[in-house]
């Protein structure tokens, strides 16, 4: 199997060459670099999210773009060392100035895949915001929810999960020499019934939330070939997908009544 397609190691050249072959999608990986526990790398959700991704592109050919490494990470607050992190609002702005160069590039399609459970809102704002622009199509996947599945299987020890025993066994699989196995501490999900927003220092003793214990390499292996193929299929899906609809739109005219204007 080929390697990953990385935009970062291609040529002007080559990347035109792939576009005018009639590839129309790049993928951009969207972690985060924040503390993970005593056991986990504060890269984690990045080195995941990345490794997905590459994974997907050896399979599928999709260009990758460059990881962004540091999102929206505020509710780790400062009590532990490690956390770098955007204002939600600043994420919004990274991705919107990073999609008007992919779109000057020539793509017309970009995948966001994200990796980082406080990214969600930040990432629906700048693709809703995309959507209006028009030019560029974008869609928003994060990993841990591709699939029921999948989800089930990342949050079966905790709903609000951090450095829990699917990300441990993860990180067993890919970068076990990063896990500090002695260092793993269990810690209970605090959030349930809560009707109100708390920081992860409001909720967890050391940053964990879940059973790291019962992580395992195997069970990392499993879920690692269960997201990348869900992923795979999913960027071939996104590759030949069509508006469903291609007929005129109504916008509002100056009296605040909708006008027909055929769409471009």
């Amino acid at each position: 199997m080929p390697g990953p397609c990385l935009i970062e190691e291609l040529a002007w050249p080559e990347l035109a060459a792939r576009l005018e072959q009639g590839e129309t999608l790049c993928v951009l990986p969207v972690g985060a670099t924040e503390q993970h526990g005593r056991h986990l790398p504060c890269g984690t959700d990045s080195l995941l999210v990345e490794a997905f991704c590459r994974a997907a592109s050896s399979r599928t050919g999709v260009p990758l773009l460059p990881t962004v490494r540091v999102s929206s990470s505020h509710a780790h607050t400062t009590t532990w060392p490690g956390t770098l992190s955007l204002p939600p609002r600043m994420l919004v702005e990274v991705i919107l100035e990073m999609a008007s160069w992919v779109r000057a590039s020539g793509f017309e399609k970009l995948l966001i895949v994200n990796g980082h459970a406080g990214n969600p809102a930040p990432l629906k704002v700048a693709a809703d915001e995309l959507r209006w622009r028009g030019g560029l199509r974008v869609g928003v996947a994060h990993w841990f929810a591709l699939t029921d599945e999948i989800a089930a299987a990342v949050a079966h020890d905790a709903a609000d999960w951090h450095a829990n025993a699917a990300e441990t066994s993860l990180m067993l699989h890919l970068r076990p020499e990063l896990v500090r196995v002695s260092e793993i501490r269990d810690d209970p999900d605090r959030t349930e019934g809560l009707a109100l927003s708390y920081t992860v220092a409001q909720t967890s003793i050391e940053g964990v939330t879940g059973a790291p214990s019962t992580a395992s390499a195997q069970s990392g292996e499993a879920l690692f070939e269960t997201v990348v193929a869900a992923l795979s299929e999913l960027i071939e899906r996104v590759r030949v997908e069509t508006p469903p609809r291609l007929e005129p739109v109504a916008e509002l005219g100056s009296g605040g009544q909708p006008e027909r204007r055929e769409k471009r």
